[in-house]
C-alpha cells in the first residue's frame, strides 16, 4: 500500500513540476515576443529596417549600431561566452581559486559593464537621461516598450551630432 501511495505522490510532484515548467516557459516566450515587438518599433524609429529585430545576433548588432558601435556588441558577446565557458569549465573541475576562474569571472563582468554602457548610450540616443538608462538596465523589457510606444524620438548619438 505504501508503494502505491509513494508512486502516486511522485506522479503528482512530477506533474506539478512539469506544469510549473510549462508556465515559466510560456511567460518567458511572452516576454521574448513583447521584447521583439518593442525592438521592431525602436528600429523603425531609428530609421533601420524593422525586420532586423527578428534575426538573432543581427538584431543586437543593429541595436548597438543605432546608439554606439556594433563592434562592442560582438566584443560583449565573445566576452560573455568566454567567461561562461571558463568559469563553467573550472567549476566542473571543482576549483574556484584558479586563474582560469578569475579571468572568466572578469570577462563576464566586463561583458556586463559593456551592456550597462549600452543602456546609457541607448537612453541618450532617444533623448533620455540617467534615470531612464537605469530603468533599461534593471527592467529592460518595460523600458524598451516605453521607448517603442512612447513619445521618445530618435535623436542619434553624440558622434552623429558632431558629424552634422
Amino acid at each position: 500500500m505504501f508503494d502505491y501511495l509513494q508512486s502516486y505522490l511522485n506522479t503528482i510532484h512530477t506533474s506539478a513540476l512539469l506544469l510549473m515548467l510549462a508556465i515559466i516557459i510560456a511567460i518567458l516566450f511572452v516576454i521574448f515576443a513583447v521584447t521583439v515587438i518593442a525592438w521592431w518599433r525602436i528600429l523603425k524609429k531609428a530609421g533601420e529596417p524593422s525586420w532586423k529585430a527578428i534575426i538573432p545576433f543581427y538584431d543586437g548588432h543593429t541595436i548597438f549600431k543605432i546608439c554606439w558601435k556594433p563592434i562592442f556588441f560582438w566584443l560583449m558577446l565573445i566576452l560573455a561566452v568566454a567567461g561562461s565557458v571558463m568559469t563553467g569549465f573550472n567549476y566542473s573541475l571543482g576549483g574556484f581559486e584558479s586563474v582560469i576562474y578569475i579571468i572568466g569571472y572578469a570577462f563576464t563582468l566586463l561583458a556586463l559593464y559593456i551592456d550597462v554602457l549600452h543602456s546609457f548610450k541607448l537612453s541618450n540616443a532617444f533623448g533620455h537621461g540617467t534615470g531612464f538608462a537605469i530603468g533599461l538596465v534593471f527592467l529592460p523589457t518595460i523600458f524598451c516598450l516605453i521607448l517603442a510606444f512612447g513619445k521618445s524620438q530618435y535623436i542619434g548619438t553624440t558622434d552623429n551630432k558632431n558629424l552634422k
